[in-house]
């Protein structure tokens, strides 16, 4: 099924103008969340939103059917053309992973906890299912989900965890474009357990060989982790460079070694 729907839609992904699209709000609607159309919309600098509800899809239509009409926002092949809109803003939150920081605060707390330990790729699919419960807005619906999943079983797909003793306390989970990793989402379940899972990763990554972990949305909280405001045209250009990335470390880690 992946397979048809991928010789369907992968024309429309090469030639769509994702550097000429909106600044802010959706570049395009349409598609489907299979893993091949997911992994060749990261590729091309998107990442999706997809509506979980019929009025949300409503919602879609009306904001945006004119751009859709004028050609401003692109569409792809699709039974339910806004039910999925694809992002990329310009500019884009991105952490160069040897600028990443934490705040004295929690460095602190880091040092005088020693129960905290850090994994990755332990458990994907129950961070991924973390990172939404609660969420008043349900993009991460059961089909990118099952997605994601699938792009984790192939390899594209990460996830890092916090740990409390046996307790998952938090963690982030994205996908890995050669030298860029996508963040998706975070949870916490401790003060302080996302901003180390995003840390963590920014290390992880770095020593895996990666150069930069994109946030996806900007934000004060992202801010005081590092990053930084990065034109679309030079995001785009590190997601085509030279994938000389290593594997990603995965062993249990003492947390507070971030804290130095």
């Amino acid at each position: 099924m992946y397979i048809r729907t991928l010789a369907r839609t992968g024309g429309a992904w090469e030639s769509l103008d994702v550097l000429g699209g909106p600044a802010a709000g959706p570049v395009a609607f349409g598609g489907d969340l299979g893993p091949q159309s997911l992994l060749a919309a990261y590729r091309r600098g998107l990442y999706p939103f997809p509506a979980a509800t019929a009025e949300q899809r409503i919602v879609n239509e009306l904001l945006y059917e004119a751009d859709v009409e004028a050609g401003v926002v692109k569409t792809l092949p699709g039974d339910e053309p806004f039910s999925i809109a694809w992002c990329s803003p310009d500019p884009r939150p991105v952490i160069p992973v040897g600028q990443a920081r934490l705040q004295r605060s929690l460095r602190r707390q880091l040092r005088h906890t020693p129960d905290w330990t850090t994994t990755a790729d332990l458990c994907f699919e129950r961070v991924v299912r973390r990172c939404r419960a609660g969420r008043a807005e349900q993009w991460l619906t059961d089909d990118l989900l099952r997605g994601l999943c699938v792009l984790h079983e192939l390899g594209h797909a990460h996830s890092v965890e916090v740990w409390e003793g046996d307790e998952l306390i938090g963690g982030t989970f994205g996908v890995r474009i050669g030298r860029v990793f996508s963040a998706d989402s975070q949870f916490t379940l401790r003060s302080g357990a996302g901003k180390t899972a995003v840390a963590d990763l920014t290390r992880r990554f770095a020593a895996a060989g990666g150069l930069a972990v994109d946030v996806q949305r900007d934000g004060d909280h992202v801010r005081l982790l590092g990053a930084r405001p990065t034109p679309r045209a030079r995001y785009l250009a590190l997601l085509t460079g030279p994938d000389t990335a290593r594997p990603l470390p995965t062993e249990r880690l003492p947390a507070r070694r971030l804290a130095g």
